[in-house]
């Protein structure tokens, strides 16, 4: 038993297939973010499904493959309860693992769904993204090939990330849309003026990634404290002059969340939940984690509910971060 209520289901867009309110991004599971304990990632994802979390986040370009030959087995196994979401549209392969230049032209787009297949093991995607958007092939192009493959059967529902509002309206005009992936947290809150708009207006589920800003929200002591091989340590939010005014931030959140009987990781994710509340939006934000311990924390914040007091005092953080979000 985990002490912890199941997750609320929730529709993923119009019409599409019922996910857990919080999804499991696994791209560390395999690169990026230091060494993963194998055995620990597998019982974190079958405690991940036990939990109610149904979407399984990855992509091609995670691992350049590995990512998703990670999750096979598992997606597999639980092919009537695990919704597999991923990605295409970097070029990067094992032959050139410096290459991250984007290629969203209908044959790239279905020789890499035809990889995706192969690599999971299984005969259709439930939601396929447009990883970034390349501004040398036309949008409708790509959504275009993209539709083609749900009409194939290869693919369920189609995903964005990482695109303007603009973008979102121009895609969902030749197929629906499902799912846009964007960054969001209490750091990160560009996508409010005006996508959340759009994908409300068009019924689109938001999956926010990051929300807890690559771990820099979960603690003070971990965003000091890096391993090493770590990627986040060139990222400029992790950067030597930026570290430090940005952990006099999360420490304010802490001094919150310790009020509360939480952590910061929890009050970060309640405060998305009521935000996204707030704004209309239906949400399904996907923390990424290889742990259970933090697994269980991540879960556990769908049942927390901030006052209006920790929410006003949460509201002007964002506009004193320091460093870009990447």
């Amino acid at each position: 038993m985990t002490g912890i209520n199941p997750l609320p289901q929730i529709a993923l867009g119009n019409g599409g297939p019922t996910i857990g309110r919080q999804g499991l991004g696994c791209m560390g599971m395999s690169e990026f973010y230091g060494d993963t304990d194998e055995t620990e990632a597998r019982a974190t994802l079958d405690l991940a499904l036990d939990l109610g979390v149904t979407m399984f986040d990855t992509a091609d370009v995670y691992g350049m493959g590995e990512n998703e030959r990670f999750l096979a087995r598992f997606i597999q196994a639980h092919r009537g309860r695990a919704v597999i979401a991923t990605k295409f549209g970097y070029a990067r392969t094992p032959e050139a693992p410096d290459d991250w230049s984007l290629d969203n032209r209908p044959e790239f787009i279905r020789r890499a769904a035809e990889g995706s297949l192969q690599r999971l093991g299984i005969e259709v995607i439930d939601l396929y993204y447009l990883h970034r958007r390349s501004s040398d092939v036309p949008l409708a192009e790509s959504i275009g090939a993209m539709a083609d493959l749900v009409a194939e059967g290869k693919v369920r529902a189609l995903g964005l990330s990482a695109v303007s509002a603009e973008e979102l309206r121009e895609a969902h005009a030749v197929h629906p849309i499902a799912a846009l992936q964007s960054e969001w947290s209490i750091f990160t809150r560009d996508i409010e003026a005006e996508i959340v708009p759009a994908a409300v207006d068009l019924g689109v589920t938001l999956i926010p990634y990051s929300p807890l800003g690559r771990g820099m929200l979960t603690g003070v002591a971990f965003a000091a404290n890096l391993s090493a091989g770590d990627a986040r340590s060139y990222f400029p939010r992790f950067s030597t002059e930026n570290r430090a005014a940005n952990m006099r931030l999360v420490a304010k959140i802490e001094e919150i969340a310790a009020g509360l009987g939480v952590t910061s990781a929890q009050v970060a994710i309640a405060w998305l939940y009521a935000k996204a509340l707030e704004l209309g939006a239906n949400v399904s934000p996907i923390p990424g984690t290889r742990s259970r311990k933090r697994l269980k924390e991540n879960v556990a914040a769908v049942s927390l509910t901030l006052d209006q007091a920790a929410m006003a005092e949460l509201e002007p953080i964002a506009l004193e971060v320091m460093g870009i979000a990447i």
